[in-house]
């Protein structure tokens, strides 16, 4: 019986549904049950326990099982990743294996001639099992193991050579392997980093950067990486001596079944002292941008935030470091305000994510288009709100100073560490204390902190020297944390969300600009008159809340 006939014996499927499941399947080319499964017909659990009671099968949990280094030594990395199934015990004469496909009997017979044991075949979840092969074989193990026999990847003498070495099959599935790898693992880069003797591999998930669980042996094949990824991106082979900067766009059929597909990849090589060092920026083209309501601001910050983006005119700032949420939040705020009624000219370098009903500009150094430039050209367009990706030099900010005052509400973001500080960095820059005073209405600062994991998260009482003073703790109150399970590869943590600063320009703190008080200073009065409010507060809040944790915070707030 197949997988269809197993769960429409058992009730779980009625035949028009297993029907309809059929057709899109013939079509996508996903398993059966994986259709039924994202359709929301049965869950995974019914499909686990249903195949096992019809195959007379236990069912195992593999994020529980931790096998001895022989057992998994029993089968080559090339065959546990063909047939997706994994040694995980081993007495004398038997062999336990698990599987999630226990319809290709063909396999059964295969192994039994490569060990000499008896098969004995047990069943796990499709997706724990892929979990369980790339933790223990390494991301990318098979094609490593198919390389072995290859010469190690050397410089080549020209770049022919390296061409060829870059175009062969096992070294194109290698790359495409890492680069899924990080996709399935939500990183949003990936960094490449060669040693004197190793290459490493690692991910930025949540913000912190992982190793990737890669076999050693990818060392040996450090140039034919390189030179693969600047194929897909069309830059220089041979090229070695200089930075390179450029762009992929990555498919893989494998990882739209979880909503995506298709993928930005910002590529930049460097030369370091052993190779060249890579450092590829994850852009999801079919990313839904989140709502306002989603991006986790308190209640009244967000109704505050929501009646300055409706302003006619003006400029709104985003603060915070590299990495900290800024764009997220500006496209989520251009989102809740674009209409047939509103034109929105946005000039990016990059452009992330693309929004329905806004004209989105790319910054292009090379013909000349930098922001003041694209600024320029866009208020020609008569737009009713811009936005600007980063005010980074004085003519970019009068331009911005000057498109406020003409009319136009402005978006942009700022590299300051608070809300405070960006009014003395524009003054910094050259603009006038009075340009910056009339045209400046209200600056979020914002910083990421990763949420605990919602699968292994625990009460807990803190230790009272761990507890900052502002926290003010209750005696006996508790806080919440993770202590690490394979959902959230054993940090804790799972996801992310924003802690912020709102400060609101008041007719007061239009005074202080104009005679260049210090940050401190404004933010100080912005306090006392109830126009800021605090980051800090947002994220003990948040701690309290169970959402984040005390270490999280504090991490955050010294970036």
């Amino acid at each position: 019986m197949g997988i269809g006939s197993v769960l429409l014996d058992r009730g779980l499927v009625t035949r028009e549904q297993l029907e309809d499941a059929l057709a899109e399947q013939r079509t996508s080319g996903e398993r059966l049950d994986r259709v039924l499964v994202r359709r929301g017909i049965v869950r995974r659990d019914q499909v686990l326990d249903a195949i096992g009671g019809q195959f007379h099968m236990p069912v195992v949990d593999l994020g529980v099982i931790t096998p001895e280094p022989k057992v998994l030594e029993a089968l080559p990395a090339t065959l546990v990743y063909k047939q997706n199934c994994v040694p995980i015990a081993r007495s004398a004469t038997t062999l336990t294996v698990a599987t999630s496909d226990p319809f290709e009997l063909a396999v059964l017979d295969e192994l039994r001639l490569l060990t000499g044991c008896s098969i004995e075949l047990v069943l796990a979840d499709e997706d724990e099992l892929h979990k369980f092969i790339r933790a223990h074989y390494g991301v990318g193990g098979d094609t490593l193991d198919q390389m072995s026999g290859l010469p190690e990847a050397a410089p080549a003498a020209d770049a022919h050579d390296e061409v060829e070495q870059a175009q062969e099959a096992s070294v194109i599935k290698l790359v495409n392997d890492i680069i899924a790898e990080a996709i399935k693992d939500r990183a949003t880069d990936v960094h490449i980093e060669p040693y004197e003797r190793e290459l490493t591999v690692r991910y930025r998930i949540d913000g912190v950067l992982q190793r990737a669980n890669v076999p050693p042996a990818i060392s040996r094949f450090g140039p034919a990486i390189i030179s693969r990824l600047k194929i897909m991106a069309s830059l220089n082979i041979s090229e070695k001596r200089k930075p390179q900067d450029g762009r992929i766009t990555f498919r893989d059929r494998a990882l739209r079944g979880s909503g995506g597909g298709e993928y930005d990849l910002r590529l930049s090589i460097i030369p370091m002292l052993h190779g060249e060092g890579v450092v590829l920026r994850i852009l999801s083209k079919t990313t839904v941008v989140m709502g306002l309501a989603d991006l986790g601001m308190p209640a009244h910050v967000l109704a505050t935030w929501d009646g300055l983006i409706n302003k006619p005119h003006g400029i709104l700032l985003v603060t915070g470091p590299t990495g900290s949420g800024k764009s997220t939040t500006l496209y989520a705020s251009l989102a809740r305000i674009t209409s047939d009624e509103v034109k929105v000219i946005t000039v990016e370098d990059p452009v992330e994510y693309h929004v329905k009903g806004v004209n989105q500009i790319q910054v292009n150094h090379k013909v000349g288009l930098d922001f003041a430039a694209g600024l320029r050209s866009v208020l020609r367009h008569d737009p009713d709100v811009v936005m600007i990706g980063e005010i980074r030099d004085k003519e970019t900010a009068e331009t911005a100073v000057q498109a406020s005052l003409t009319g136009h509400l402005v978006f942009s973001t700022l590299h300051t560490n608070d809300s405070a500080g960006a009014t003395t960095r524009l003054l910094d820059m050259g603009v006038e204390p009075f340009l910056v005073a009339s045209s400046v209405e209200g600056i979020m600062a914002q910083r990421l902190v990763r949420r605990v994991c919602r699968h292994c998260a625990a009460p807990y009482i803190p230790d009272a020297a761990d507890v900052p003073d502002a926290l003010a703790l209750r005696p006996g109150e508790t806080l919440v944390r993770g202590g690490g399970c394979k959902e959230c590869r054993s940090t804790g943590y799972l996801g992310r969300i924003g802690i912020y600063e709102l400060m609101l320009v008041d007719d007061a703190l239009r005074e202080m600009i104009m005679h260049r008080a210090s940050a401190p200073t404004i933010a100080t009065r912005a306090q006392a008159d109830s126009h800021l409010w605090p980051m800090r507060d947002d994220g003990f809040a948040k701690t309290r809340a169970g959402v984040t944790t005390i270490a999280e915070v504090m991490r955050a707030m010294k970036a």
